[in-house]
């Protein structure tokens, strides 16, 4: 059994996966009778960590969106180990496309001393890292700037793709849920995110464990067939995602990388 300290830590955890934790099913989930979690609930309300409703309970308050800079040094050894494995299935002469984030900015870093490969982006960092690559052709997808995700969105983006395709997309994700797929704070990201896919032969989701069952935000790009999640997952975080059907490609992580000090550059 958990300690009482433990079990209100999972109690928050739940919430803010599940978006409302009920009494009943908590009781039944941590064996223990409805009255302590009631209890546990006061006391997280009274630390501001939860808010109560009818019969459970609730986050406090809407999670805010961080952005890319802020985003670079989480599980920066893990954002390695997933880009490094992703770029070993880039071959010569295909035309591959990078969705906006951390993690694919570090793929595109792997990429820079490539030759014949053909990279489509609307990823301002994924730009830069590319910028002077002498053997990557690079196309950037036009539309309107999203300061937080440094990320192009929009009509003007979504013209340009139903022009192109892909022999691979590489999909970021601010968290991935195995009912209802990758979740992004703004629903042109998510539409983005399905255009992309749609004009590929082969989609690729990456995120690394930390972004595994959590639904922080209210936008979503649902996994179709044929996807293929990569991540630094394991056990009980993946398995949701194999009863979906949904191809696992775990990744060792390394035990230990230096987050960049001034940018997605530096990876």
């Amino acid at each position: 059994m958990l300690s009482s300290r433990r079990r209100r830590e999972e109690i928050v955890r739940l919430a803010e996966t599940r978006g409302l934790a009920e009494v009943g099913e908590m009781a039944e989930r941590f064996a223990v009778s409805p009255s302590t979690i009631r209890r546990d609930l006061a006391r997280l309300e009274s630390a501001g960590k939860l808010a109560r409703t009818y019969g459970g309970a609730m986050v406090a308050q809407s999670h805010t969106e961080p952005s890319l800079q802020q985003r670079i040094g989480e599980a920066f050894s893990e954002k390695l180990a997933i880009a490094t494995w992703a770029a070993e299935q880039i071959q010569p002469g295909e035309s591959i496309a990078l969705d906006a984030g951390s993690t694919t900015a570090a793929l595109a870093h792997r990429l820079r001393s490539r030759s014949g490969v053909t990279v489509t982006t609307a990823s301002l960092t994924v730009l830069g890292e590319l910028t002077g690559a002498e053997g990557v052709t690079l196309h950037c997808l036009g539309g309107t700037l999203r300061p937080l995700s440094q990320a192009l969105v929009g009509p003007i983006a979504e013209i340009a793709l139903s022009r192109m395709s892909f022999d691979r997309v590489f999909l970021g994700a601010d968290s991935v849920d195995a009912e209802r797929g990758i979740c992004e704070a703004d629903l042109s990201q998510s539409q983005l995110k399905e255009l992309l896919a749609a004009r590929s032969d082969h989609v690729y989701v990456l995120a690394h464990a930390a972004k595994l069952g959590r639904r922080p935000f209210h936008a979503w790009t649902r996994f179709a067939p044929g996807w293929t999640l990569v991540t630094t997952g394991t056990g009980e975080l993946v398995e949701p995602f194999l009863e979906q059907g949904i191809q696992v490609i775990t990744v060792p992580g390394p035990e230990r990388a230096e987050a960049p000090e001034r940018g997605v550059g530096n990876w």
